[in-house]
């Protein structure tokens, strides 16, 4: 029997400035960046169509209505306007302008919706000034996938515009870059394109597509610091937003090589810029211990573990989540080995945990609950069924009050608490809380499920025992 390997969440933690933080909150705790579905996002991507005939209609009503009223106008308005300044209405480029700088103001104050509204307008504008087949056109709708992806966490709708000013790069008809500036303009826009395309299609578990788009944004970003010596300004991706999507693009493959390469690579990129207490450093050696556990290589998992540990504790309180999550993770980590000289740091960091939990968030929230339900297990495992069994019956009020009484979690527990009584021989204790487990199952899953096939053989082979009907009180 093996202990299960490290698999800790993930995803991508969105900030308001354009670079993928990951949130091990939810990311990671593995996983992927959390994608909301509600259906109202979906309004304010139908803004685009009607924001863009909106705005050419107000240029062309305000350009209408400049040209009758100067024909309206008698020899005395005329000369009153020479005397007097024109109220003239904004030009299309003057308004777009103004739109660029109202979206970054938004975004730095968090005004998600408001930022792509501005964003949204910056399309329309786009193809006003330079119409279908231009490059800045491109890089309108590249912003706004980006927005979509990092500041909304909605990755379909990032796919659509990211292939959108695909398309425009690649259909429209255009001319040599005029100036260098146009030419780091248009790299620049394809390294937004090709990463939002990759990040979106790793929020969809879509690896494949992910990697190939990732790594012609890795090409184009070498290029683009060619073309700069390696100072990018303006770029709303930086290289280690990139490498960090790189690795974990790779991890999701199996390409664990690569995956260490691309996280070392960003973890280097984190220290000389920010020093190696950053807190983006948490992620990153939980990323790469990930990756070496499924290579088995277990010390040097432990040894980033302990890294990543160490910076938690330095940064937050000894009784916080984010030093409880790390704990959890070390737990994990030595328990994997399946070392005898483990299990004593093992249950250390499991308790650590729990109790980390317990003080942070309470006895009945579901991380306290999931930090209960992994340390119990392994207690199992390794023979400490009697822990086990009254940490599980300490919680499981909780369990019930959290959950409800007809619940998965809580038939689990009346399964592993029923497994436990009868490896010790208490068939009786066994049978009572397997029969409960039963119910439980019938209720949530329905009386013809097939899950409960091998249950319901196992309560019948419990009847036999004469143990079960001690007494004359067999539980029905």
């Amino acid at each position: 029997m093996c202990y299960p390997t490290l698999n800790s969440s993930s995803g991508i933690g969105v900030s308001v400035r354009p670079a993928i933080v990951f949130l091990d909150k939810k990311m990671m705790q593995d996983s992927p960046i959390y994608i909301p579905t509600d259906s109202s996002h979906g309004a304010v991507d139908s803004h685009l169509s009607q924001e863009i005939s909106t705005t050419v209609s107000e240029h062309l009503d305000e350009s209408n209505n400049e040209s009758t009223a100067r024909d309206s106008e008698g020899e005395e308005k005329k000369m009153r306007k020479k005397a007097l300044p024109m109220d003239c209405a904004p030009a299309p480029n003057e308004k777009l302008e103004q739109a660029q700088k109202m979206a970054e103001k938004f975004i730095k104050e968090k005004e998600v919706y408001k930022a792509n509204r501005e964003l949204i307008r910056c399309v329309a504008l786009s193809r006003i000034i330079y119409g279908d087949g231009h490059w800045q056109l491109a890089q309108a709708f590249a912003n706004l996938a980006h927005s979509y992806l990092i500041l909304q966490g909605l990755p379909a709708q990032a796919i659509e515009h990211a292939e959108s000013a695909k398309r425009t790069m690649l259909t429209g008809i255009h001319m040599p870059p005029a100036t260098p500036e146009d030419k780091r303009e248009i790299l620049g826009t394809l390294v937004t394109i090709y990463f939002t395309l990759g990040v979106a299609h790793l929020a969809q578990n879509n690896g494949k597509e992910s990697y190939l788009s990732l790594q012609k944004a890795e090409r184009l970003m070498e290029e683009l610091q060619e073309l700069d010596g390696r100072v990018i300004m303006g770029l709303k991706i930086s290289e280690k937003d990139l490498v960090i999507a790189l690795g974990r693009t790779c991890l999701q493959q199996n390409k664990l090589d690569f995956a260490t390469s691309y996280f070392e690579k960003a973890v280097d990129a984190v220290i000389s810029t920010e020093g190696d207490t950053s807190p983006e450093l948490i992620n990153l050696y939980q990323k790469i211990a990930q990756s070496e556990q499924l290579k088995k290589n277990h010390e040097r998992a432990i040894a980033y573990l302990l890294q990543a540990h160490s910076i938690c504790m330095a940064l937050h309180k000894k009784l916080s989540v984010e030093a409880a999550q790390t704990g959890l993770l070390l737990g994990k980590a030595y328990a994997a080995t399946g070392d005898q000289q483990h299990i004593e740091a093992a249950e250390m960091y499991f308790t650590e945990s729990l109790i980390a939990y317990q003080a942070a968030l309470g006895a009945k929230d579901s991380l306290t609950l999931t930090a209960i339900e992994e340390f119990s297990k392994w207690l199992v495992y390794v023979g400490k069924k009697q822990q086990a069994y009254r940490l599980l019956k300490d919680s499981l009020k909780s369990i019930i009050d959290t959950y409800g009484d007809f619940s998965e979690k809580t038939a689990e527990t009346y399964h592993i608490m029923g497994s436990i009584c009868l490896a010790e021989g208490k068939m009786r204790e066994a049978y009572q809380l397997f029969n409960k487990c039963l119910q439980i199952q019938i209720a949530v899953y329905g009386p013809r499920n097939r899950k409960l096939k091998e249950m319901q053989e196992l309560l019948t082979a419990l009847e036999r025992s004469p143990a079960v009907h001690e007494g004359n009180r067999l539980v029905k």
